[in-house]
């Protein structure tokens, strides 16, 4: 029955399913951990072995798989699709959206492996004779691999699924709403629930390999400027400082803290790359940048493919603690990664998100990593510094302090890259807290975060799981339990992928019904259009149209739909702050995606070339359930709403029939049932 109901804004919740179960086997790892630490690191070790032989083929092709579907999205049709309603646009801007996407998705790990890496395949490549001019020339290159594409494919794979779900047919943003195309309201069950289980224990151990990185390069840094000795005591003492410092900066929410933070970082880094680039060989420098970005780009498909099986048992556990290593750590971090990257791209088209999210970091990944990379060489291969090759392979955390000694100002420098570990180490726990507190909750709003308490909450989880890992073996134990917990969410992100490409053959649908079902303005006198368009009407005069028009209509319309066997229904929502309510008209098909038609009042500066006695007026807004349609129905007649709404109507009814009654996206606007979210 057509209904006029009132509703107001539910306040956000814990999901108590996916909260406790991921507590549990979170505890369930520290308990073991702790106990048997000696255990839990021969544990760690086997299992990285097996997952490696038995699944190096497989992320290699997978990873691969990631990154040409991202590719081929953003190349398509679809590309032009907004995350977000249409009417939506970025919340922020280029510069705070790159140092964001920089700070959360490398963060501290870029300053751990800058030098010790490119360093370290020098030393011991792979499948070329070490410190030959081959592997000097492959070994940023080879850095690059690990770096680049590759992985931030991932990134753009589960940010464009996490944003479009969530922020243009308002599903809960978590993982399980990437799977509504293939399981529906299932999502809401148990299935729903394992997965964002399985997402929450992989960024568990995802973020917390990165701050055990960071931790051990940060303890180093004091102990280079102020002789903190270092060791797992002083380190958890970090640890647990930093959480803090995550803690507030997290509970002042992205706009403030997270963002200012990265930009500040951000910069910072910038200027020691520049004065590195100075200070040393800059000619030589740039050579190499230019050099190794084609070698990388030429030879691109053949690395990915490379599993070296041709190339003996040595290139084997090379691949295993570096390239294996190096993927399940990108797949561990994708959920993080991808959920913050959709928290910050509301509003951006789908091909925006994918050129913006690929390249930017990439090129000044590439940067980064051959300056740093090429200058730590360059001490090894042509001046000497055999200390520096030691470090690389035995001790990476040193590396980047013992490069900055040979250049001028080494004090500041050092200073700068504590500083920068500091605001890094920050930046991912923070971002990481807020992440996994948002996919343990039920958010009424999709463009709100968790509960502070709850991001709280997971600030000191972090803290605990690094501190564990450490006492299991240091990073040996970290590269084996992300690699070993990134296994199974591989597979659902391929879910993912299918899912995706679902959801986006029906947005086709919808926008081919549009162009081919014809309607506009209703019709009517022209002097009453052109009233309409040159009106101004303050909050008094929309109230009326709400009243005597667009109420009375799209109660009459629903009626008639009942009357037809059809289910449909009008509520009315009233926001605080605001006196005119929103009012939405909603016709369910069963399974299929339901017709959404909303009014929302808006309250818009009055234009200056058009005479008014008020600097305000209201609009009255037309959204579907993709979004707005810069309709404003201010003075339209209850008969003229009846004939817009009639024309929508009939749009949608033919991009169901163009779907083919396939499992289409949910039309509704806000969170699912009570009982279907506790399931």
């Amino acid at each position: 029955m057509a209904n006029d109901t009132s509703t107001s804004l539910s306040r956000d919740r814990l999901n108590p399913v996916v909260f406790h179960g991921s507590v549990a086997g979170i505890l369930v790892f520290l308990v073991l951990t702790m106990l048997f630490t000696e255990q839990a690191g021969a544990f760690f070790d086997a299992g990285l072995a097996w997952v490696s032989k038995t699944f190096g083929w497989y992320y290699m092709l997978a990873i691969v798989a990631y990154l040409v579907f991202v590719v081929l999205i953003g190349m398509s049709r679809y590309g032009s699709v907004r995350l977000g309603p249409d009417h939506s646009r970025p919340e922020f801007s280029l510069l705070s959206w790159s140092a964001m996407l920089f700070a959360a998705g490398i963060g501290i790990d870029l300053l751990f492996f800058s030098v010790a890496e490119p360093v370290a395949h020098y030393l011991a490549p792979p499948d070329l004779t070490p410190e030959s001019q081959a592997a000097m020339r492959n070994a940023v290159v080879q850095t690059y691999l690990h770096w680049g594409l590759s992985g931030w494919g991932l990134y753009v794979l589960m940010g464009m699924a996490l944003a479009y779900f969530s922020y243009r047919h308002r599903l809960p943003l978590a993982i399980r709403s990437a799977l509504y195309p293939l399981l529906g309201k299932r999502i809401h069950g148990p299935i729903g629930n394992a997965v964002d289980i399985t997402a929450v224990i992989s960024t568990v151990f995802g973020i917390a390999t990165s701050l055990g990185i960071g931790v051990m390069q940060l303890n180093y840094g004091l102990n280079y400027m102020f002789d903190v000795p270092e060791s797992l005591t002083v380190q958890v003492i970090l640890i647990v400082l930093v959480v803090v410092l995550a803690t507030i900066s997290v509970v002042t929410g992205v706009e403030k803290g997270i963002r200012r933070l990265s930009e500040f970082n951000m910069l910072l880094a910038l200027a020691l790359m520049l004065f590195v680039l100075f200070s040393g060989d800059t000619l030589m420098l740039l050579d190499k940048v230019v050099n190794n970005a084609g070698d990388y780009l030429s030879g691109f498909v053949a690395a990915s493919f490379n599993t070296y099986s041709f190339d003996g048992e040595g290139a084997q556990e090379w691949k295993m603690w570096w390239t294996i290593f190096f993927w399940g750590w990108w797949i561990a971090w994708t959920p993080f990664v991808g959920l913050f990257l959709a928290r910050i791209s509301r509003g951006r088209t789908i091909r925006q998100f994918v050129t913006g999210a690929l390249f930017i970091p990439l090129a000044f990944m590439m940067v980064w990593m051959s300056i740093f990379g090429n200058s730590g060489i360059d001490l090894v291969a042509n001046q000497g510094v055999a200390e520096l090759g030691e470090q690389a392979l035995n001790t990476p955390q040193t590396t980047l302090y013992t490069l900055l000694e040979y250049y001028p100002f080494v004090s500041i420098t050092a200073a700068v890259v504590t500083v920068l570990g500091i605001v890094f180490f920050i930046t991912s726990a923070d971002s990481g807290a807020l992440v996994l507190a948002n996919f343990t909750s039920i958010i009424r709003d999709v463009n709100h975060d968790a509960p502070v308490k709850l991001r709280i909450f997971w600030s000191a989880i972090i803290g605990l799981i690094t501190i564990a890992l450490l006492m299991a073996g240091g990073l040996a134990a970290l590269q084996s339990a992300v690699v070993i917990t990134a296994l199974p969410f591989s597979v659902v992100i391929f879910a993912i992928m299918v899912g995706m490409v679902k959801a986006l053959k029906l947005e086709g649908s919808k926008a081919d019904a549009r162009r081919m079902i014809a309607g506009g303005a209703p019709g009517g006198d022209w002097k009453e259009r052109l009233d309409r368009a040159l009106d101004t009407s303050n909050r008094a005069g929309a109230a009326a149209t709400i009243e005597h028009s667009i109420r009375p209509a799209m109660t009459q319309f629903a009626q008639e739909l009942e009357s037809r066997g059809q289910t449909a229904n009008v509520t009315e929502e009233h926001i605080e702050g605001e006196s005119l309510p929103n009012l939405m008209l909603q016709v369910d098909f069963g399974d299929t995606t339901s017709f959404v038609y909303q009014v929302r009042p808006h309250r818009m500066r009055t234009p200056n070339f058009i005479p008014a006695d008020d600097d305000f007026y209201v609009r009255l807004d037309v959204f579907l359930a993709e979004g707005g349609q810069d309709k404003d129905l201010n003075g339209y007649t209850r008969g003229q709403v009846i004939g817009d709404l009639v024309c929508e109507y009939e749009r949608h009814l033919h991009f169901l029939t163009l779907a083919g009654h396939q499992h289409a996206m949910p039309g509704t606007i806000g969170e699912p049932p009570e009982d279907s979210q506790q399931a």
